[in-house]
């Protein structure tokens, strides 16, 4: 792969089926360079052998979701400002009806069980603030005053002054008369607002509290919903779950705030069922957090999942009720599963060997369609029958990437020097070698690389280097144990499994060259490639990526610094610096590119400028790149000219000090 063939990577977002199992919808979504953004429709797929078509014709529709009679298809489209507003249309296709207007889009949102409501979140913005007063530009604000211990959030900003809360709005009446946009009438002493939606939703909520999250109960008369409040004195990760009458008259608590909920459903039969991880007694242990399936048995929660050995904590984990079953993600060994939970906690394999991004059941349960990356495709349509034992690709959106070239990785295990296995892969381009190696490491650390089609490593094996990467101990798929071992201990263990994997990849094919090596990593990985170079000097060149490198001012500047640092590090000085790539920069001599992002605010640009300038005036060779307008988010859905930009940036620094 080229940089330029990031256009070819077509990712497939969570599907949604027609109660009858007869047809299925689903969004796609890939980077467009000369739009420079990514671009996507809905499409409509019969099952169970159709071809799928676009049912959709906008720049970036997403999130589509079929009413109760499956006849209807509500979705996210941007207005004119880009903003998410809900749209519907017919499930065979017709002209979009926007049904919201909200100054900052909207959230999330479900159908009630008889479709006659929409239910949202949308973020309500205070006056005079982010463009609700014309003509005041954000640097004329007023102010912010701030007393709690959080204040903002990475691709969001400010939290405090724009809450999420709920509100419930009238499903559109496909057939009515569209509405129009009033002419100014010439004795009116002022000009009517244009009604540019058919209604006008309700607000249920308010206050300082955001809500995540709408599920309407069984008989529709209330919807569910987390609440998340920003805490005055320390974090705290719990959240309850709670109802809201659909006329707005009051609230229940359904589940107190002892556990971290992040997903939730009700089944046919009424029951609750989410997903939820124990923070703990002081709701911060977040390390490996343990994600597990729960159900709601009168009052009191009871979990069918082991967390120790199954981790439902996969980005965009959800459920599907199935009969009286449930599906679920399981992420393991760099794949990601589909189970069947029976109430009773049994879970049944489904799929393996690609990974399962989203899925969907028809009311019966005998078809589930599930959105699949491979390690041939970005994003496919799998249809499943209920038992998972008959498959069939339903899209060949991979074909892009075929043409585009890629090459398969070839899967390996190494002990480390403690005997510990560590897992990964290999990717090496085709011929006799020697290939120069760059040591790839993953982000989080609670977090993996997997089998589906990467283009951070094909862009590199298409320039000519071989690349190895690995999930070394703190990643997730490997057991709670596996991800919790380098709590208070970073920098020890997995630096010896990712440098034992790089040996044992190099071991095990005569065509890379063990000799000329390099490293980069982002996030995590940046602070293992930071940590990696002051303590092993093989390194031709290193690339730190929007990294974890000063543990000490993380604490008061990222979005997750009142309790990330805490967890992983601890909060004892000497410990905290015994850990820091910072304290251990002097000690790097090898040439390093940091690149960073502007707004990125999960490491916040002060840690690249502050390594950098340490990397500078001690006389190491060092380069900064920064992406203006970027978050933590650019290598995965940032601009698609600055992606490239970066990829060509990389090529550019590699070609210099390794080159292929």
């Amino acid at each position: 792969m080229r940089p330029t063939d990031i256009e070819a990577l077509i990712a497939v977002g969570r599907p949604t089926v027609a109660a009858d199992g007869s047809f299925a919808v689903f969004a796609t979504s890939r980077p467009d360079i000369a739009a420079d953004r990514n671009v996507g429709q809905l499409w409509r797929v019969d099952l169970p052998s159709g071809q799928p078509h676009r049912l959709t014709r906008g720049v970036a529709d997403a999130s589509p979701r079929l009413s109760p009679d499956s006849r209807h298809v509500a979705f996210l489209r941007g207005d004119a400002d880009g903003k998410p507003q809900i749209n519907v249309i017919a499930a065979s296709g017709s002209e979009a009806i926007r049904v919201t207007d909200v100054p900052l889009g909207v959230g999330s949102f479900a159908w009630s069980p008889t479709g006659e409501l929409l239910a949202f979140t949308a973020r309500i913005p205070e006056r005079g603030r982010y463009g609700t007063v014309d003509g005041l530009s954000p640097d004329a604000e007023s102010a912010r005053r701030i007393t709690g211990i959080r204040w903002h959030a990475n691709g969001l900003g400010y939290i405090a002054d724009r809450p999420a809360q709920v509100f419930v709005v009238a499903a559109p009446d496909l057939h009515s008369e569209p509405t129009y946009t009033p002419a100014p009438a010439p004795d009116s002493g002022s000009s009517d607002a244009p009604r540019k939606v058919p209604e006008h939703a309700r607000q249920l909520t308010s206050g300082a509290l955001s809500h995540d999250g709408v599920v309407f109960t069984a008989d529709g008369s209330e919807i569910l919903t987390t609440t998340d409040g920003i805490e005055h004195e320390r974090r705290d990760l719990r959240s309850p779950l709670i109802a809201i009458d659909i006329d707005g008259t009051g609230e229940r608590v359904v589940v107190p705030a002892t556990l971290s909920i992040v997903d939730v459903t009700v089944a046919s039969d009424g029951t609750i069922a989410f997903l939820a991880s124990d923070p703990g007694p002081d709701g911060t242990d977040f390390v490996a957090p343990g994600v597990a399936l729960w159900v709601l048995e009168g009052d009191e929660p009871r979990r069918l999942t082991d967390p120790e050995t199954i981790d439902l904590g996969e980005v965009g984990s959800h459920i599907t009720p199935i009969g009286d079953d449930f599906l679920v993600q399981n992420r393991t060994r760099g794949e990601v599963h589909l189970l069947r939970v029976s109430r009773d906690g049994a879970a049944t394999r489904l799929r393996r060997g690609m990974e399962v991004v989203g899925h969907a059941a028809d009311a019966a349960g005998e078809r589930i369609v599930c959105a699949v990356a491979t390690n041939r495709s970005a994003g496919e349509l799998l249809l499943l029958d209920g038992e998972g034992i008959e498959a069939r690709l339903l899209t060949s959106f991979g074909d892009a990437a075929s043409r585009a070239g890629f090459v398969l990785p070839r899967e390996l295990e190494v002990n480390a020097p403690d005997g510990y296995p560590v897992h990964g892969w290999v990717a090496t381009p085709e011929g006799e070698g020697p290939f120069p190696v760059l040591l790839q490491i993953h982000g989080g650390p609670y977090a993996s690389y997997g089998v589906h089609l990467f283009d951070e490593t094909q862009v590199l094996v298409g320039a000519g280097y071989a690349v190895v990467y690995c999930n070394p101990r703190g990643s997730a798929g490997y057991g709670r144990a596996h991800g919790r071992s380098i709590r208070g201990r970073m920098g020890t263990d997995d630096l010896s499994d990712v440098l034992a994997f790089l040996d044992g990849a190099v071991a095990s094919d005569a065509r890379l060259n063990g000799g000329r090596v390099g490293i980069l990593g982002g996030s995590y990985g940046g602070y293992l490639t930071a940590w990696t170079i002051a303590h092993d000097h093989r390194f031709a060149a290193a690339v730190v990526e929007r990294g974890f490198l000063d543990p000490e001012t993380f604490q008061g500047t990222s979005d997750i610094g009142s309790f990330f640092g805490d967890e992983y590090v601890g909060t004892e000085a000497a410990a905290i610096r015994a850990q820091s790539p910072m304290a251990v920069v002097k000690d790097v001599t090898t040439p390093t590119l940091v690149i960073h992002s502007e707004l990125d605010f999960r490491c916040p640009l002060e840690q690249a400028t502050r390594y950098y300038t340490a990397l500078r005036r001690q006389g190491t060779e060092a380069e900064l790149l920064v992406f203006p307008g970027e978050d933590h988010e650019l290598t995965r859905s940032g601009r698609p000219r600055h992606r490239v930009e970066r990829f060509e940036a990389l090529l550019e620094w590699w070609g210099r000090h390794l080159p292929a």
